[in-house]
C-alpha cells in the first residue's frame, strides 16, 4: 500500500498515578504525525480495566477468550491496528503489570503486526522492560521492529510543558522507528490480507 497510510497504535503501558508516559505518548503521536503515512489511535491503558486474572485455561479460548465488556473497545483497537508502538518505563527491571494484562487479554490481535517500542526510565531509559517485551511478543507471533526510542533520565530531557529540550536526537531515532514500521506494517497487512496467519492453539 505504497500510497496509504497505515492504522497505528501508540499504547501507554502505564496506569499509575503521576505516570510521565502522557508526556512522552504526546511527543511520539506529534513525530508520527509529521512522518505523515498514519492515521493514529493513542490508547492508554489506565481508561481500561485489566484484571490480572485470566478465564480458566482451555486452548478454545486462547485465539478469542471471553473478556469483561468493558474491555471491547480495547479489543477493536489493537485489532484495528497494521502496527504498534508500545510505550513503558521500567518498573524493577521490568514493565509495569497493567501492559502484561493487556497483552494476556489479547492473542490473534497481537499476531502478524510489527511492534515498536518507546521507553523512559531514570537510568535504562525503558531497555530492561523493552528486552523482556520482545520475547513476549515473539510469543504471540508479532514482529518486533529492531530499532527503538529510549529517555535514560527523562526528567532531564523534557521540559515542564513537555517539550524536548534537545530534539533532535530523539526526533531522527523516531523517524527511524517510524520508517522500519511502516516497511513492516505495510508487508504484513498485506500478508494478513492474502494469507490468513496461522495461529496455533
Amino acid at each position: 500500500m505504497p500510497a496509504e497510510t497505515l492504522n497505528l497504535a501508540v499504547i501507554i503501558g502505564s496506569g499509575r498515578e503521576g505516570r510521565f508516559g502522557p508526556v512522552v505518548a504526546n511527543w511520539f503521536v506529534e513525530q508520527a504525525a509529521h512522518h505523515g503515512r498514519f492515521k493514529v489511535d493513542l490508547i492508554d491503558l489506565a481508561d481500561t480495566p485489566l484484571p490480572l486474572e485470566l478465564p480458566p485455561v482451555s486452548p478454545a479460548l486462547k485465539p478469542d477468550m471471553d473478556r469483561p465488556a468493558e474491555m471491547a473497545d480495547l479489543t477493536r483497537r489493537i485489532g484495528a491496528a497494521d502496527a504498534i508502538v508500545v510505550l513503558t518505563p521500567d518498573y524493577n527491571r521490568s514493565f509495569p503489570a497493567s501492559l502484561k494484562a493487556a497483552i494476556d487479554w489479547h492473542y490473534s490481535e497481537w499476531a502478524a503486526k510489527p511492534i515498536g517500542f518507546v521507553g523512559y526510565s531514570g537510568a535504562s531509559g525503558g531497555l530492561l522492560a523493552i528486552e523482556q517485551l520482545r520475547q513476549v511478543f515473539c510469543e504471540l507471533g508479532a514482529h518486533t521492529v529492531r530499532d527503538y526510542v529510549s529517555f535514560p533520565r527523562y526528567y532531564e530531557l523534557f521540559g515542564p510543558d513537555g517539550t524536548l529540550m534537545a530534539p533532535d536526537g530523539p526526533n531522527g531515532a523516531a523517524k527511524v522507528l517510524l520508517d522500519q514500521l511502516l516497511w513492516w506494517g505495510s508487508v504484513l497487512h498485506d500478508a494478513r490480507r492474502d494469507r490468513p496467519y496461522a495461529i496455533s492453539d
